[in-house]
């Protein structure tokens, strides 16, 4: 069983698949209780569904992006039962993670898109860095929400220490809603010298920031 927040049909607000068609699979729960976090629905409550049920749902969409996200959904162990069959069935499977749960046993078919922890989130003590070590070159993206310009520095010290950009498919930064002057942060990246990109969450933007299941 897996317990589930909703399942819905949207286009990817995120990362390099930004703009994309892509079912989303919203897993209840997370071990973390980042300061800025955007999805506090997911805390508690939720549907107990079973595997084939949430695979019917998916399949009802007839999208071929799917991403599993949360809260955190490593936390449920089935998640990744749920994201093997995924893969099974060819679908482009999206795996967003917060980066406290290890992604050793995900299905290799599968994309990780880890959430670096900074600073400002109040979680930057609980990132798993193993998780780093594993991140594929060819498939898998990083991601870091700015908050200030400490959470800034902190990002550089982490790129350059892991070599993320030669690590990762992507190192995508992030502004933490409403808390930054996004003028500020394009600067900042602009001018680092560093091949990241900036990225709005284009969802958001468009259904507001509070909206959900779109």
């Amino acid at each position: 069983m897996l317990r589930v927040t909703e399942i819905f049909r949207s286009i990817q607000g995120e990362s390099t698949h930004a703009g994309r068609p892509c079912t989303f699979v919203r897993l209840t729960g997370c071990p973390m209780r980042c300061v800025w976090c955007d999805s506090e629905y997911t805390f508690s409550g939720g549907d107990h569904m079973t595997l084939d049920d949430v695979m019917s749902r998916v399949r009802a969409f007839s999208c071929k992006l799917v991403e599993v996200t949360g809260g955190e959904p490593l936390a449920q162990a089935e998640a990744r039962t749920l994201i093997e069959t995924l893969c099974a069935e060819e679908y482009e499977v999206l795996v967003e993670t917060g980066g406290y749960v290890s992604t050793e046993g995900v299905d290799p078919r599968a994309r990780i898109i880890l959430d670096v922890k900074c600073p400002t989130s109040g979680e930057e003590a609980r990132n798993y860095w193993p998780n780093l070590t594993r991140l594929r070159a060819d498939r898998d993206e990083v991601k870091f929400v700015i908050a200030n310009a400490d959470d800034w520095a902190y990002t550089i010290e982490v790129i350059r220490q892991y070599e993320l950009v030669s690590r990762a498919r992507a190192v995508l930064i992030s502004p933490a809603w409403g808390a930054i002057d996004l003028k500020d942060l394009a600067d900042w990246v602009s001018s680092s010298g560093l091949e990241v990109r900036l990225q709005l969450q284009l969802h958001k933007y468009i259904w507001g920031a509070e909206a959900r299941g779109v």
